[in-house]
């Protein structure tokens, strides 16, 4: 589902990516304390992303994806930049491992994922 964007929507999912990364970036500051903080940082980045997105679709496109399936949140972002639509599913990839399984997030998993969006 594709709904239209209004300055509500653009505002709310807005405030929701900047908070959701600056959980993502408090949680990150006491990963190296030896608390195992690893996917409960990875969640709050997909979170992140997830919003992120969101939010450059309506502002590029005047739409963005509502929807349960993330899949068409990366296809719509493809319309937008390909590049982003790649690193938001490399970021969903992560997303049942994180939040879901009984395998945490490994460390090269992190820092593979940093990398990529720090090249961006």
């Amino acid at each position: 589902m594709t709904p239209r964007a209004t300055s509500t929507a653009r505002t709310v999912r807005r405030g929701k990516a900047i908070a959701f990364r600056d959980a993502a970036e408090l949680i990150e500051q006491f990963m190296n304390d030896g608390t195992d903080l690893r996917d409960a940082y990875v969640t709050m980045c997909v979170h992140a992303g997830i919003a992120a997105a969101d939010v450059i679709c309506m502002d590029e496109l005047g739409e963005y994806c509502a929807g349960q399936r993330h899949s068409d949140a990366t296809r719509l972002l493809e319309k937008v930049d390909t590049t982003l639509a790649r690193q938001l599913d490399v970021l969903l990839s992560m997303k049942t491992k994180a939040g879901y399984s009984g395998t945490p997030v490994s460390n090269e998993q992190i820092n593979a994922l940093n990398e990529q969006w720090n090249r961006s």
